[in-house]
């Protein structure tokens, strides 16, 4: 668990008065059993970069039994749950974001796709727990995993695309870099001590940043704290419902749309008085796999933004730097002239 001390405690970045909070009623919702979900899709992907997702066909018994497990995990001792790590990158990570100096008020698991790796970085922690675990874990990923599949395939659909699984193939390719992960926020004493009328902070959770990978599904329990930074770039707070998935347009994609889908930036903001868990399976290709313009999606002339790079490329960009940079910029045609 999280543990603010005088010392730390300035060390976390806090965003004054933001008592009021502000949902936007417009988050596209995409019912995947309606014949129009692909455009759907398609305009929310180019709008906001983000959706919501129902009739999503994932079991709520495996999310339910899944989030139970984190839940239980969260709840050890510090000492019990540092067995689990440390993240490097996969494995129990706690305030530290990344390699580059980021924090936040939260205590993660990194997972691989790969549930003999998981069970053996988990089961100093999880013990004799640790086989229900690896099965409730490939349960859910697996189910995660199809439904990534099946967005991306009305993405290309919608999109009018003739090779229907040109997104979805780099996902289910046997190599792909796919990774789970499960964040906690307990509730932070910070933003409680400072939630009056005139002077109210709330404290970083997890801070600003864009997803490097294709797409991202994101689902948590009924604690609010995520929000999206829209065109104007107004952030606005996204309402839980821990019945549906949501969606994030990653780096990725917007590099294979040449920019018609845009990469969502998002955060989470903590809360006083509840703890939050959320889980973000990331749709990733292999290391090798080539990111660039789809050239069926480009139009005459139209300018190239980006240029080719492999997945392996990109990562190692992207973890080489801080959560709210721009990770696309090395990669942009304009900076190559």
């Amino acid at each position: 668990m999280v543990v603010l001390s005088k010392t730390t405690r300035e060390q976390y970045p806090c965003l004054r008065n933001l008592k009021q909070t502000t949902f936007i009623p417009e988050i596209p919702i995409v019912d995947l059993s309606k014949p129009d979900a692909k455009n759907i899709i398609v305009k929310a992907c180019e709008e906001f970069g983000f959706f919501k997702v129902v009739n999503h066909g994932v079991s709520m018994e495996s999310i339910s039994l899944l989030e139970s497990e984190a839940v239980k995990f969260f709840s050890m001792g510090f000492d019990q749950k540092e067995k689990a790590g440390p993240a490097n990158p996969f494995g129990y990570g706690n305030k530290k974001i990344g390699q580059n100096g980021d924090i936040g008020w939260v205590e993660y698991l990194l997972l691989s796709n790969n549930q003999d790796f998981n069970s053996f970085k988990l089961s100093p922690a999880f013990g004799k727990d640790s086989e229900k675990l690896r099965c409730l874990l490939s349960d859910y990923m697996s189910s995660v995993k199809k439904l990534g599949c099946e967005i991306l395939d009305l993405m290309a659909e919608g999109l009018n695309i003739e090779e229907k699984n040109v997104l979805s193939k780099l996902v289910n390719d046997k190599d792909s870099d796919c990774i789970f992960r499960l964040n906690h926020y307990p509730p932070c004493p910070e933003s409680r001590l400072n939630n009056n009328e005139n002077d109210g902070e709330n404290v970083i959770g997890f801070g600003e940043h864009t997803d490097p990978q294709i797409i991202s599904l994101l689902r948590s329990n009924n604690t609010c704290g995520f929000q999206i930074c829209l065109k104007d770039k107004s952030w606005i707070s996204v309402p839980s419902d821990h019945n549906s998935f949501f969606v994030n347009v990653g780096d990725s994609l917007q590099v294979m749309t040449n920019g018609l889908f845009k990469s969502v930036k998002h955060r989470v903001l903590t809360n006083g008085f509840k703890s939050r868990l959320s889980m973000i399976y990331f749709c990733g290709p292999s290391l090798s796999d080539k990111i660039a313009p789809l050239p069926c999606l480009i139009k005459g002339n139209e300018r190239l933004l980006y240029r080719e790079f492999t997945w392996f490329e990109y990562k190692k960009s992207a973890y080489a730097t801080r959560l709210s940079d721009n990770r696309l910029a090395h990669f942009e045609t304009i900076n190559d002239s």
